[in-house]
């Protein structure tokens, strides 16, 4: 009897402790923030969790276009009109100059456009200068050395006088829209020229894939498949906007997603969804001008190839950056707006 009393004693103390333990952790999911919940219970535990709306965080850019994540976590952005990199801290949203004495633009679009990171060290793309536009300045890949410090390690300009594409084109350089790293190198989006092009570290250059005329816009990486927006031809119809992926050898490009007017960007988000980023309705103006003002938009992926608009009406948008569950989309206003939850479970796989 004795026994069976300390055993009866025993089961309900482990009883009253896993009840007390589970008013605990209940009074903690109603007390706790959304990120404390969330490093407590995992991702999943945001299962209801909206899509929050654009809220301005940095202005004053100039010229702002490409971006990209980099040492220290903080955003980095390519500033075409004054040719600089600006270093934007992502906890108190203060603006710093990374580099600076690069090419700006000299039409009021080009100069430094995009950015990219191996390690601690930034590459550039600068693009729409040169003897075209009356100046002395390469268009290339710019190594960053020092803050007022660059080497060019790649003239994308001469390669492309060189090696001319098959479609249309009154830019010979080329215009060179985004950078992303890949396989230890660099893969850039040639938007005239309608092709992606391979750049090593040391410089050497190659065609990695050629296009009809569907202007590359933005790029982004998840192993060896290679994720492009394209804006398509004017007047950038919604049916001519679409995000694609292929490897570096393959013959065929797979349609991911379509439907929207002047894509500039893709970017994977939380558990890899695939986003895009829609500029909006061409301005008319010429070819190579943005959409109208506050037509823009975050679109998902969604895994029947149609888009989801996550936030509408956004300004001149050029480029974006997840980080966890946030969205940061960088204008051509020189702003960048955050958007939280932008993506909700469950995430892809």
């Amino acid at each position: 009897m004795k026994n069976s009393k300390q055993a009866l004693e025993k089961i309900s103390g482990r009883l009253v402790k896993t009840i007390c333990m589970s008013v605990f952790f209940i009074l903690m999911a109603c007390s706790t923030s959304e990120n404390e919940t969330e490093e407590i219970y995992g991702v999943d535990a945001k299962i209801s969790m909206e899509p929050g709306s654009a809220e301005l965080f940095v202005s004053g850019l100039q010229g702002s276009s490409g971006s990209t994540i980099g040492p220290g976590g903080d955003l980095f952005v390519a500033e075409g009109a004054t040719g600089e990199i600006a270093r934007i801290d992502l906890k108190t949203g203060e603006v710093s100059t990374y580099a600076t004495g690069l090419p700006p633009s000299i039409i009021g679009i080009g100069g430094v456009t995009d950015v990219a990171f191996i390690g601690e060290t930034a590459y550039a793309i600068v693009t729409l200068v040169g003897p075209q536009f009356g100046t002395d300045d390469e268009v290339g890949v710019y190594r960053i050395d020092g803050p007022n410090d660059y080497t060019v390690i790649a003239n994308l300009g001469e390669f492309t006088l060189a090696n001319p594409s098959d479609t249309e084109f009154f830019v010979e350089m080329g215009v060179y829209y985004s950078i992303e790293v890949f396989r230890d190198g660099f893969i850039i989006a040639d938007a005239h020229h309608n092709r992606v092009l391979s750049v090593t570290k040391e410089g050497d250059i190659s065609i990695l894939k050629e296009f009809g005329n569907i202007v590359p816009t933005g790029l982004d990486v998840s192993g060896n498949i290679i994720y492009m927006a394209q804006a398509g031809p004017i007047p950038h119809n919604p049916e001519d906007g679409k995000v694609v992926a292929f490897g570096p050898n393959d013959s065929e490009v797979n349609t991911i997603g379509s439907g929207a007017r002047l894509l500039v960007d893709v970017e994977f988000g939380r558990g890899q969804s695939l986003y895009a980023l829609s500029q909006g309705i061409w301005d008319e103006v010429m070819e190579g001008s943005p959409a109208l003002p506050n037509t823009g938009s975050l679109l998902k992926v969604e895994d029947d190839g149609t888009f989801r608009v996550i936030v509408e009406e956004l300004d001149r948008p050029t480029s974006m950056e997840f980080v966890k569950n946030t969205a940061y989309i960088i204008t051509l206003a020189g702003e960048i707006w955050t958007i939280e939850n932008a993506g909700n479970p469950p995430f892809g796989s």
